[in-house]
């Protein structure tokens, strides 16, 4: 059986699951980068600080499509805090203050999430959902960009 945008029921419940497991990192992963944000101090501090604040603009876009996701596949996105800390892989990070310690927990937390994106592309495209594809690999395409650019600041 299959649902209104033609993808099997089964299926999207499963990718449902898959991407309110991706809503909770991204979710965490925000409020990490706020709190890099806000409490980041040193010699780095302007460009970490713009930097943080272009990583957390970009992190509540994608929490705003993949909520969006799920409800197209028609399911409920996770949105209590609870739910969050339950499903998320990533950490709450606090008082990280230092530059060099913020950049590998933003790396940390990135690599986290592509392992995920990759898994939902795969489903995604067993499950003919051109959608999801499409956003996965335009994640997929700026996580791995991202994560080279910060590899690079740090070595």
């Amino acid at each position: 059986m299959k649902n209104l945008i033609g993808i099997e029921k089964e299926k999207a419940t499963e990718l449902t699951k898959m991407l309110n497991q991706l809503l909770a990192d991204y979710q965490l992963f925000y409020q990490n980068l706020r709190g890099l944000h806000w409490n980041i101090k040193g010699r780095e501090f302007f460009e970490l600080h713009l930097k943080f604040e272009e990583f957390y603009d970009d992190a509540v876009l994608k929490i705003d499509e993949i909520a969006e996701r799920v409800l197209t596949l028609e399911g409920e996105p996770l949105h209590t805090f609870t739910d969050y800390l339950k499903a998320s892989n990533i950490k709450e990070e606090k008082n990280v203050t230092n530059g060099i310690e913020g950049v590998k927990i933003v790396v940390d937390n990135f690599s986290k999430i592509i392992v995920q994106e990759r898994q939902i592309l795969a489903l995604a495209g067993e499950a003919d959902d051109e959608g999801t594809v499409s956003l996965m690999s335009d994640y997929i395409s700026q996580t791995e960009k991202t994560l080279w650019m910060l590899n690079s600041y740090l070595h």
